[in-house]
Formats: C-alpha cells, sequence, structure tokens
C-alpha cells in the first residue's frame, strides 16, 4: 500500500517576482515622496492652517515661557516645526512597520511551541516578515540620535539638573531609567535579540528544506520556545521606551500589553492579506477556505483583545480622574482644540467595530474580498493607532497627515521590497516540514 508523502501532498513552489509587482512598490515609494514634499510645502509655507497657525505657534511661545509642566508645549531650540514632523512621522511609522516585522518571527515561534500543524502553509509568509528587523533597527537608531529632542521631552538639556530653568522633578525622578546611555543599550538589546532569533528560525528552516529529518523542527521548537521568554519581556520594555516615554509624566501599568495587541493584530492582518494575494497569484495551491478561517478568527479575536486592552486602560484612568493620568486622554479627547478627537473615535470604529461586524460570521473568515477588506483596513487602523500615541506628546497642536502618510508610504514601498525578496529566496512550501500534510489536509 503506498505511503503519502510531502511530496505527494504540496510541491516546491517559487516565487518568481515579476516586472509589473517592482513597478508597483517603486510606484508607492514614488507616491509617498510626491505626499511627502507636498506636506513639507504646506508646512513650511502654513499652507491651508490660515489662522489656526498663528494661534498655534503664540501658543507654542506661551507653553516654552511657562515651563515644562505637564502638557507644556515645549520646542526643542532650532526644529522649525517641518523637520520635527518628519523625524516623528518617521520614528512613528519605523515603530510601526518594525513591531509587524517581528511578529511574524513570534507567530512562527508560537506555533512551534504549540506543535501547530495547521499553519505550516503560511510558515514562509511569518518567516519573510522580519526581513524589515535590520533595517528598520539602523533607521531607529538613526533618528533617535539626530531627533531625540524632537521626539522626546526627557532627553532635553538640562532637564534632570537641580537648578536648571529646564528642571522638571518628575522626569529627574525617572533619570536612572531614562538616560542615555541606558536608553541606548536597552534598545541594542531588544533590536539584537529580535534579529538574531529572526535569523535563527529562518536557518532553521532553510537547512530543514534542503536537508530533511526532524532534527532542524525540533531545534526550531528549542529556540521559538527561549525567544518567546525573552520577547515577552523585551516587547514591553521597548513599548515603554519607545512609544510611553514621549509622554514622560504619564504612565499606563498595561501599555506594554496595548502596544503588542496592535503589532500583533496588524502582523496577522499581514500574514493573511500576503496569503490572500499569493493565492490569487496562482501560488500556495494548498491553501484553503480553512486556512483563511483560522486567520480570520485570529484577527477577530484579537481585534476584541486590543479593545480589551484599550478599553481597561482608559475605564481604570477615567474612573480615578487623577489629573496626572488623565492628561493622556485630556489631550486626545477634546485637547488641542479637539485636534485629535475624531480620529480617536475612528481608531475604535476602524480597529474594533469594522472588523467585529466584518468577520463575525463563518462565512466572512473564508471569503477573499471580505478578509482582504479587514486586513487593509485594521493595517490603516493600527498604524492611525501609533499616530494617536505619537502625535499629541510630541506635536501637541502642529501635527498633520500629509507628511505623515508620505513617509508612511515610502517605508510602505520598502518594506514590500524586501519582504517580497525574502519571501522569493525559498519555496513558498516548506516541503520536508514534519506537519505538512497536516496543514494540506486542514479542516475547520
Amino acid at each position: 500500500m503506498a505511503t503519502l508523502t510531502h511530496q505527494n501532498s504540496a510541491t516546491a513552489e517559487q516565487l518568481v517576482v515579476t516586472d509589473g509587482a517592482r513597478k508597483t512598490f517603486i510606484t508607492i515609494i514614488v507616491a509617498g515622496v510626491v505626499v511627502l514634499i507636498l506636506g513639507l510645502i504646506a508646512a513650511i509655507f502654513h499652507i491651508g492652517e490660515g489662522e489656526h497657525a498663528a494661534a498655534t505657534e503664540a501658543a507654542g511661545h506661551l507653553g516654552a515661557s511657562a515651563g515644562h509642566g505637564a502638557g507644556a508645549s515645549v520646542h526643542h531650540e532650532g526644529s522649525p516645526v517641518w523637520q520635527k514632523r518628519v523625524l516623528v512621522s518617521l520614528w512613528h511609522s519605523n515603530i510601526f512597520f518594525l513591531g509587524v516585522s517581528t511578529i511574524g518571527t513570534v507567530f512562527m515561534a508560537i506555533n512551534y511551541v504549540a506543535y501547530a500543524g495547521w499553519s505550516v502553509m503560511i510558515k514562509r509568509i511569518a518567516e519573510a516578515l522580519s526581513a524589515w528587523i535590520i533595517p528598520g533597527a539602523v533607521i531607529l537608531l538613526v533618528v533617535f540620535l539626530l531627533g531625540r529632542h524632537d521626539i522626546f521631552h526627557w532627553t532635553h538639556e538640562g532637564i534632570m539638573d537641580k537648578g536648571n530653568p529646564n528642571y522638571d522633578a518628575i522626569i529627574a525622578g525617572k533619570s536612572g531609567f531614562l538616560n542615555l546611555p541606558f536608553y541606548l543599550i536597552r534598545t541594542i538589546i531588544y533590536l539584537g535579540i529580535w534579529a538574531y532569533f529572526s535569523w535563527k528560525l529562518r536557518q532553521l528552516s532553510l537547512a530543514e528544506d534542503q536537508l530533511g529529518g526532524t532534527v532542524w523542527f525540533h531545534k526550531s521548537i528549542n529556540v521559538s520556545a527561549l525567544f518567546l521568554v525573552l520577547y515577552a519581556v523585551t516587547s514591553s520594555m521597548s513599548a515603554w521606551d519607545w512609544v510611553m516615554s514621549v509622554d514622560t509624566h504619564w504612565f499606563s501599568t498595561m501599555f506594554g500589553w496595548y502596544v503588542f495587541a496592535s503589532w500583533w493584530v496588524s502582523g496577522i492582518a499581514a500574514i493573511a492579506l500576503t496569503a490572500i494575494f499569493l493565492k490569487q497569484a496562482g501560488y500556495l495551491k494548498a491553501l484553503t477556505s480553512n486556512h483563511l478561517h483560522d486567520l480570520g478568527k485570529l484577527m477577530f479575536g484579537f481585534s476584541i483583545f486590543w479593545t480589551y486592552v484599550w478599553f481597561s486602560q482608559f475605564m481604570l484612568i477615567w474612573y480615578a480622574n487623577l489629573p496626572e493620568e488623565a492628561v493622556y486622554y485630556n489631550q486626545r479627547l477634546g485637547g488641542f482644540e479637539g485636534r485629535y478627537t475624531g480620529i480617536f473615535f475612528f481608531n475604535l470604529i476602524i480597529n474594533f467595530v469594522f472588523p467585529f461586524l466584518g468577520l463575525m460570521t463563518r462565512d466572512a473568515k473564508r471569503q477573499m474580498i471580505i478578509m482582504k477588506i479587514v486586513c487593509i483596513a485594521i493595517l490603516i487602523g493600527h498604524w492611525s493607532d501609533f499616530y494617536l500615541m505619537f502625535m499629541p506628546g510630541t506635536m501637541k497642536a502642529e501635527s498633520g497627515f500629509l507628511i505623515e502618510i508620505g513617509i508612511a508610504a515610502i517605508f510602505l514601498g520598502a518594506f514590500l521590497m524586501l519582504f517580497v525578496r525574502r519571501l522569493a529566496s525559498a519555496s513558498l512550501v516548506p516541503v520536508h516540514h514534519p506537519f505538512l500534510d497536516e496543514s494540506v489536509h486542514h479542516t475547520t
């Protein structure tokens, strides 16, 4: 009696990157550059701002003269608004893409330690997501070194020195953690751990493809277990360092979970969207609506989880009504003449209401068109979630969208180039994975 083998159930599939695909990526980058230039022109010449620009400038001078109290608008000397917006936007989009990139490795590691078989068909997509970690790490360090004064209030000159006019007692009390050498050391450790384990799991996966056998699978489980322990710590700490310390006076004990939830559901959406595009292009022949159904359940469930963390954080701060905690939401709900109120509610609608209603039924999770729309909405929604985390604490009332969207498009085009190149460098189907048959015959 014949035995079913991996080669009979699913064969290797090599992605061919067409000239059309490359042109699309370049077009996205060029479009981003054009939008960025338009945004810079509008910001430099105050186009479309009218009387609000003068009012904002006056408010900025008043805030600067009032000192460094909570919520004061303090501008780093020598940095025009447009330059500050560029630096903050680079930080914003890079943190988003870097987090999504690392989630590919997290997803893969979780499936290894859980001995999950269903996800083998999309394993190479998760592997390829990590292609942005090294470039993202370099960009993050460069932007921090060049623009830290425009992004992080705690890096300002003399802010932790008693007797200095810029002295801030609250920030000085955090100097043991928020100081330049320790901050850089931590950041390098986070990025080094994420990059190393992403590389290691990729190498084990490629070795399994070439040499066969289960030894690589068992090594991957051990590596994944260690990575998940380290990621659990570094993901929360990176959220404190890279995101929460923007609002230096404010803190939340749930913030690490909140940022992770945003990264995680965005990463799942990126994997699902890629799987759909590959399937529609004729690849991943063994991918079925059952795989999409499971990805849809993950997006549905973790959109609710993100909302749970969001609401828990908001509700506890609202209920306590302590000024040092409530200032974070006051700035986003009605602060700066209501500048962020619209995006605050848009954030809830696109990240909770839309995925919840869109993916509620079983059939919706199995339809490519619905899944594609929801995936795109989730990615846009959580990019805007990070926008809301960064802009009120950095740009105050001087934020905008043209510069930010232009830079996001440039990042997207560059990310897709590296991501697709990594996808094309190995078979889309890990033909020697011991659970491949289980994935091919997966049903839900």
